[in-house]
Order: C-alpha cells, then structure tokens, then sequence
C-alpha cells in the first residue's frame, strides 16, 4: 500500500510544526513561570522592605500597643499590592499584624525568619504557613539605632502563583494550536501545490515512468536530444551519443556550443513541428524530426530525433531489393507457367512430337544452366537471385547465361544474404535493363572464388556506359529516360562492395556494352 505524497508532506510538516510548538511552547512556559516567580518574589521583597522602612512601623514598636498600630496599616498596604499576607513580627517573631485578626500576638510559622531576626538578611523564600505555602518577601525592622526590633513578610500563595502560570500557559496554548492550524493548512495547500507540479503522479509512479523512460532511451535505435527553452541540452540518449561521438557529459550544455549547425533553437521562435529535415552533422548526414515541448500553452523545449540517412538508405534498399527477388521469382513462375500451358495445349490438341520437342528443348536449356548453377555455384543465395534473375531475363525476351567456368563455394559469413542480394541484384538489373533494347539482347554472368577474393563479372550488349565514373556514382543519376526517381543501384553497389572491403570496377567493351567487375576480400582486415 502506497502513501500519497499529499498525505506524506501533510503529516511531515505538521509533525514538524507539532514538534516545534511544543518545544518552544514548553521553554516559554518555563521562562514564563520563572519570570512570574521572580516578579512576585521581587514584589513581595520591595513590599517588605517598604513597610520595614515607614517611620509608622517604627513608631510603633515604641508604643504600648503596637498591634493597634499596625494591624490597619498592614491591611492597608495588603489590598494595595495584591498581596495574599502583610505580617508584622517582633524580635521573638510574634504576630503584631495579621489577615486574620485571631492570630495576631501568636508566634510566626514557616521557620524562616532567623535569616532576617538573627542575621539582618532581606531575602525571597518558600514556606508553609498556616495560609497554606507561599512565596514570601522578608526583612528585618530596625529602630533609629539599626538594632533588629522586628521582621515583615509579604507572601504570595504558591495557588495564585500556580494560576497566574496557568493563565498565561493558556494563552500561550492557544497561541500555539492556531501556529498548528495555520501551518496544517499550509501544508495542505503545499502539498496541492507539489502534486500539481508532478502532475498529480505519486513518487512510485514518476520513479516507475522513469525506469521506463531510461529503457526506452537505451532501446531506441535513433538519436535523442532535448533541450530547454533557454537552448541548453537536458536529456541525450545514448544513440545519439554514438552518432554524434560524444564521450564526455554534454547535460547543461549549450546546444549551439555542441553542435554549431544544430537548428533546434529555430523551433523555440516558431514552435513549429518539423519533420523530415536532412541535416549535416559531424560529418555525416541525417534525417531529422524536431518537436516542440509546451507546458501550459508556453514552449518549454524542444526534443529532437534523428537518424542516419545511410542506415534508412540501405534498409530501404534491402526491402527493394528483397521484393526485386521476389519479383524475380514471380518473373520465372510465370514464365514457366507459360510454357506449361503451351505444352497441355500441344497434348490436347494430339500434336505430341512438339510437346516432346518442347519438353527436350526446355530440358537441354535447363540442364545446361542447371549444371553451371548448381553443380559448380554452391553458395544458396547466390543460386536463387541467379535463379530469379534467370526467369525474369526469360520474360524479358532476354538471352541470360552463366558462364561455364563459374565456380563458387558457399561465401564467408561477412558477406550477408542481404548484401550479395542488394550487389548482384542491382548489377544484373542494371545489365538486363541496358541489353533490353539491343537486336540480341545477351547478359552473361561469371563467378569465381579462386585466390583470395570472390570476384563477380556480368556483361551486357547494351549500349555502354556514357557518364564519366564519378557522375555514373553520385545518388540520383540515371542514363535511363522517365522522371521516375532512379540512379540509386550503382550507388548502392558502390556503397555496399566498400562496406565488404571490396572493389568495384566498370567499363565498356570494344565491341559495345558494358563489364562490371566486383572484388569482394573472403577475408577482411576489420
């Protein structure tokens, strides 16, 4: 069971609020009742003092009667400062003044008064009197000549000093409970405020989406760059650090600091989508999507994926060539479709000498192909795009042999089935195409694998090569008419042999048409 991250800062911040109420409330409270204490002692002291000292005090010592003196004086003087008793002693510590008169000519209780009597002392102390415990305030009397006559004590009963504290720890209760309810509230607003930030996802969710997110990055085969409104890199994956050679941190970099011809910043001005971008990076071109990032209406970013356009060039190319094999093989179905239908024709119209005619002819030409291509070409793949090409010369009306003295052992693992497809592919369409037009359109094929390479030859009757090398390379040039986008095969060709460590060589024939000639190492230096 998951605690929300709401609930989780709600309780944090008001334990912490709790927490510290009531520490503080607590070292108040003691300072509270520690200054009360003082300020009654200190009062009870300054009215001890006060009364020892009025002339009508001593005067009154002198008299027959000092009870009758003092008593009313005393009570006077009670009423004005608050205090719980004003008691006035002799030397020997009798009552001459007393709340209740009934005491007075008793002795004094608490045994406190010899620091005053004996010593001359003016001191604050707690005792037990027959009004319960108090906080007394106590001083000697002296007469003209500074002789000890008496002693005053002012008390403050140790209950009224208890509710005194009492009311102000209320107080101060209440002050603390509204800091509770404001700071709950507080938290409460926080903790809406955050969730709405993490878009109300829970810490286990964002923590979950980012384990996702980091997987995702790491199986995504294209580049990934993000950058924020202010054009400093946040997020990079590790593709686009492969293409783009990166070895060090680039997070919090600026982007144009990285990469200089990088237009990511263009889409913070616009915030346009843009897609399909071709673009030059470290020296290599890519294909290019840029996605603006929004955050309540406002751009926030912009995220950029890109691809290597080589790699999409010749996955491209790999699917084309893979249909133009498929091709290849419908081609030769149907031709031998054809020539099974003309046969059932013959044997239904009773005219069986053609049949058999036909059925040596097609024998003859089969066991000649049949035994270059499968007797001394023992390399599958090879065998099949020969095959397909074979049929689709056969429609083509197209006279395509392979040469008596091909020989191939089954090729090394370097070369793939989807790169010998994509370089003989391409080369005999290219030859199939150029000898279409011709009186006696011929295409022949040699292999052999003898030494150290594997070496392809097909030569066609066409009308040769017209371009210089270089043009005849370059993506998109094509010596045959139309505006349909060509000129991709020799260029493939070029671009896969180089992948093998190979060699590609062409020219023209004397007698008019076309060699090319592939050199493919069966064992490269990498």
């Amino acid at each position: 069971m998951h605690v929300t991250i709401q609930t989780k800062i709600i309780l944090l911040i008001l334990a912490l609020i709790i927490f510290v109420t009531i520490t503080l409330s607590g070292f108040f409270a003691y300072l509270e009742s520690t200054d009360i204490e003082d300020s009654l002692g200190d009062k009870a002291l300054s009215t001890a003092t006060y009364v020892a000292g009025a002339p009508t005090v001593r005067d009154a010592f002198q008299t027959d009667n000092p009870p009758s003196i003092l008593q009313p004086y005393a009570e006077r003087i009670r009423e004005q400062s608050g205090a719980e008793f004003v008691v006035i002693g002799n030397e020997n510590g009798i009552r001459y003044a007393h709340p209740d008169d009934w005491k007075i000519g008793k002795e004094m209780v608490g045994g406190d008064n010899n620091r005053a009597l004996l010593n001359g002392e003016s001191y604050v102390s707690r005792a037990e009197g027959t009004l319960g415990p108090s906080l007394r305030g106590k001083t000697p009397i002296r007469d003209e000549n500074g002789s000890i006559i008496g002693v005053v004590s002012v008390g403050f009963l140790i209950e009224d000093l208890r509710a005194t504290i009492l009311e102000r720890l209320f107080k101060l209760g209440l002050l603390a409970l509204t800091a509770i309810v404001i700071g709950t509230l507080g938290a409460v607003l926080l903790s809406k405020s955050i969730r709405k930030d993490m878009y109300g996802l829970e810490p286990y969710q964002i923590a979950s989406l980012f384990r996702e997110r980091q997987a995702i990055l790491s199986a995504i085969r294209e580049g990934i760059i993000a950058i924020n409104k202010d054009g400093y890199i946040t997020m990079i994956n590790h593709s686009a650090r492969e293409m783009l050679d990166f070895h060090d941190p680039v997070e919090g970099r600026a982007i144009k600091e990285i990469l200089p011809t990088s237009v990511m910043e263009r889409v913070l001005e616009h915030g346009r989508p843009e897609y399909n971008q071709e673009l030059s990076l470290k020296g290599r071109v890519f294909i290019i999507n840029r996605q603006p990032i929004y955050d309540n209406n406002e751009i926030a970013g912009v995220v950029s994926t890109f691809r290597d356009k080589t790699e999409m060039m010749e996955m491209a190319n790999t699917l084309s060539d893979i249909k133009r094999y498929s091709d290849d093989l419908r081609s030769q179905n149907h031709e031998y479709t054809n020539k099974l239908y003309a046969l059932s024709g013959y044997l239904h119209l009773g005219q069986t000498k053609e049949a058999i005619q036909l059925i040596e002819e097609e024998t003859m030409n089969q066991d000649k192909q049949t035994a270059v291509l499968f007797s001394q070409i023992k390399d599958t793949t090879v065998q099949a795009v020969l095959a397909g090409k074979s049929g689709r010369a056969s429609e083509m009306k197209i006279k395509f042999e392979v040469d008596s003295n091909s020989q191939l052992e089954p090729l090394p693992e370097h070369i793939s089935q989807t790169k010998i497809i994509s370089i003989l592919g391409n080369v005999i369409d290219n030859a199939l195409d150029a000898a279409k037009n011709s009186p006696k359109p011929e295409v022949s094929f040699f292999v052999t694998d003898i030494g150290n390479d594997v070496i392809f030859e097909v030569i066609d009757n066409g009308p040769g090569l017209s371009a210089d090398v270089e043009t005849l390379m370059e993506k998109g040039y094509s010596t045959k008419p139309g505006n349909i986008k060509r000129g991709y095969g020799l260029a493939i060709i070029r671009d896969t042999v180089s992948d093998l460590e190979g060699m590609l060589e062409f020219d023209n024939q004397p007698e008019g048409g076309a060699i090319f000639s592939i050199y493919l190492p069966k064992t490269p230096s990498s």
